[in-house]
């Protein structure tokens, strides 16, 4: 195999692939069929297969590519968002999307399966950094308070979103809750 970038076109293709493999892990978990997939992306099963001869390295390709989504997501909101606190707020609001997707990936990724391993720890590398310059930003505009941990709103955040699949249960406006009260003043 080559180690040569792949054509953009080539890109494109399998982050179709992956965002197709990745919506129907989320209505159907990860066992679903992969022709499933393939007909979401409107490519054949032979097509997935030589991108990812097993379930499990289409799994880890699935997560890696939502994590570096979610990991290039901090710096455009602050480029692109009214003020850094906004920016914060909607970039939350993307990790929850990306923690209540994973539901169907968690029973996977505690396995016993060693390729599964390095993924938290890959998690944590790429995103507590991106939030790590979020809060940052807004401490340095003078909309949150100082001294907060981007570990530990990044579990909060996680630990509020595993609840939301309950009646009654509103994760975006308890995370909203929580962001709330980052505020300064």
């Amino acid at each position: 195999m080559s180690d040569r970038p792949k054509r953009a076109d080539a890109r494109r293709n399998q982050e179709n692939l992956l965002d197709a493999a990745a919506a129907v892990f989320v209505t159907s978990g990860v066992e679903a069929p992969i022709r499933d997939i393939a007909a979401k992306a409107g490519v054949g099963t032979a097509t997935i297969y030589r991108h990812f001869p097993t379930r499990a390295d289409l799994i880890v390709a699935v997560y890696r590519h939502q994590v570096e989504a979610l990991a290039e997501a901090g710096p455009a909101l602050l480029e692109s968002s009214e003020t850094p606190y906004a920016a914060l707020a909607k970039w939350l609001d993307l990790l929850v999307d990306f923690v209540v997707t994973k539901r169907g990936l968690a029973a996977v990724l505690q396995s016993d399966d060693p390729c599964y391993d390095p993924l938290h720890s890959y998690f944590l590398d790429r995103l507590e950094p991106v939030c790590s310059r979020l809060l940052d930003a807004a401490v340095e505009s003078g909309e949150i308070r100082a001294g907060q941990d981007p570990y530990e709103l990044m579990r909060a955040v996680g630990g509020l979103s595993a609840g939301g699949d309950k009646p009654r249960y509103n994760v975006r406006r308890l995370v909203g809750l929580l962001v709330a009260g980052l505020r300064a003043g």
